[in-house]
Order: C-alpha cells, then sequence, then structure tokens
C-alpha cells in the first residue's frame, strides 16, 4: 500500500462511515475495481481510531451528558431522559454483538463480493427511499423505548451484510419508527460510538495477535484523514437531511448499484 492509497482508503471510511451509502462497499470496491491490495488490520485499526474520535468530539456534550447519566442511573437511581437513551443505546448495540460472533466468518468468505453489494446497494437505497416518504417524522431520539431500541440495533446488526450500510440501516429504521431525520441520525451516530468501539478493539486484539507489521506512517495518515474526513461529513450531513432528506444518497446508491452492475457485466 502506498501513502497515495493509504489517504484514499481513510478519506474513502471516513465520508461513508456515517453516510447512510455503506462504507465497507466502498473500502472494498479499489480492490475489485483497482486491484488494490487489502489495507491489512492495522489500517482497519487507524481508521476506526479516526471515525470514532470524529464522532465522540463532534457529539462530546451528548457523550459526556449521556455517559454521566448512565452512571448515574447505576449508583445514584438517575431516571432522567438522558439516562433512559443512553441505556437505550447500549440495548441496541446488542444484536449487532450476537450477529457478529455468529455470522462474521460466514459474511468474510461469502459475502464480500461486488455483486452482493451490487444488490444491496440497491435494495437497501430503495427501502431508505420508501420509508423517507412514508414515515410520519415527529419523535426525537428520547422517545426510543426498549423494543424500538432493539428494531434498531437488528438493523445495525443486518448492516454487516456489505453493501448495506450501518447509518443507512439504522437510520432507515428510526425513520420507520417515526424518528425525525436530524433524530434519525443522531441516534444512529451515537449506536456508533460503542460498535465501533467494539469493533476497532476486536481488530486491535486481531493484530496484536497476528504478529503483522506495523507501517506508522500510513497508521498516522489513516487516522488524520479518517478524522478530519468523518467530522465534516457529519457536520454537513445533518445540516442537509433537515432541507434536502434521503433522497440525494438513495440516488447515489442506485446509481452506484447500477454503475457496478454495468462494470461486472463486462469483466
Amino acid at each position: 500500500m502506498s501513502y497515495f492509497e493509504a489517504f484514499i482508503l481513510a478519506l474513502i471510511q471516513g465520508f461513508t462511515e456515517f453516510l447512510p451509502i455503506s462504507s465497507s462497499a466502498h473500502l472494498i470496491l479499489p480492490s475489485v475495481v483497482l486491484g488494490w491490495e487489502d489495507q491489512g488490520l492495522a489500517f482497519d485499526v487507524a481508521v476506526h481510531v479516526g471515525t470514532l474520535a470524529a464522532v465522540m468530539i463532534y457529539f462530546r456534550r451528548e457523550v459526556v451528558s449521556l455517559l454521566r447519566a448512565f452512571f448515574g442511573s447505576i449508583f445514584k437511581g438517575d431516571r432522567s431522559r438522558e439516562a433512559k437513551l443512553a441505556w437505550m443505546i447500549l440495548l441496541a448495540t446488542i444484536p449487532a454483538c450476537i450477529f457478529g460472533l455468529l455470522m462474521k466468518d460466514i459474511i468474510e468468505i461469502y459475502l464480500r463480493s461486488a455483486w452482493i453489494i451490487a444488490v444491496t446497494t440497491i435494495i437497501f437505497g430503495l427501502l431508505l427511499w420508501y420509508v423517507d416518504k412514508k414515515s410520519a417524522l415527529v419523535d426525537d431520539e428520547y422517545q426510543a423505548t426498549w423494543k424500538k431500541a432493539l428494531f434498531i440495533g437488528v438493523a445495525q446488526a443486518l448492516a454487516m451484510i456489505p453493501g448495506t450500510s450501518r447509518s443507512g440501516a439504522t437510520i432507515t429504521a428510526a425513520l420507520y419508527l417515526g424518528f425525525t431525520r436530524e433524530a434519525a441520525a443522531r441516534f444512529s451516530f451515537l449506536m456508533s460510538i460503542p460498535i465501533i468501539l467494539l469493533a476497532g478493539g476486536y481488530l486491535g486484539l486481531q493484530l496484536v495477535t497476528s504478529g503483522e507489521p506495523i507501517h506508522f506512517g500510513f497508521l498516522v495518515t489513516g487516522i488524520i484523514t479518517s478524522f478530519i474526513s468523518a467530522y465534516i461529513c457529519i457536520h454537513f450531513f445533518l445540516k442537509m437531511i433537515s432541507r434536502m432528506g434521503m433522497t440525494p444518497f438513495v440516488i447515489y446508491r442506485l446509481l452506484l448499484g447500477v454503475g457496478l452492475f454495468a462494470f461486472l457485466a463486462l469483466q
């Protein structure tokens, strides 16, 4: 991997991690279309660190408030809406953990193909479009119940399938349940913190036990680039959806899926 490849891959990770267009699909595509080699575990850890830092810093007030309320609910009996939201986010993380442990190897072996990405990109794009047009768009994230949290959590688990998009699946599920676009996005972003932390920790453990050589220049490039691009992405995404909805991302997914089908058909 060159510094140019490291920069492009980190840029892709940062810009697509929180958009409903699938970061995993975009990271797989360079190897399929351009023949780039796999970036390796160390780089995966680096870009996870960058995107995690971006979402935690952007939502730093909410994170501090939720953590304080969460521990307050345990030790002081806090029953505030922040405490409830913190527990709902934790609950929504459980399905992805279970699904990941049970299905990770199957997904890695059988579902990380360009054809699967093309299909899921189109299908879940159309689902996002339908739900965005038909949903009530009235509730905020504090209206999440344990049933709603689990439903969104199951959507997050299904997003392990490449091309689905973690943010796309969770936002679609939240919109279906009646969340406003902004609330759906905020809940999705806050949900991403524990799941990225767990994924990064798992990859980090794999890295330590694998003995894979580490190129610190690539790691620094990955962390800084993914952090900056992810932070910018979060900021403008939240502003955009209030005015334009999900339609631009649906159109992008459809074009990407059709373009990928055409590319594969010509091979």
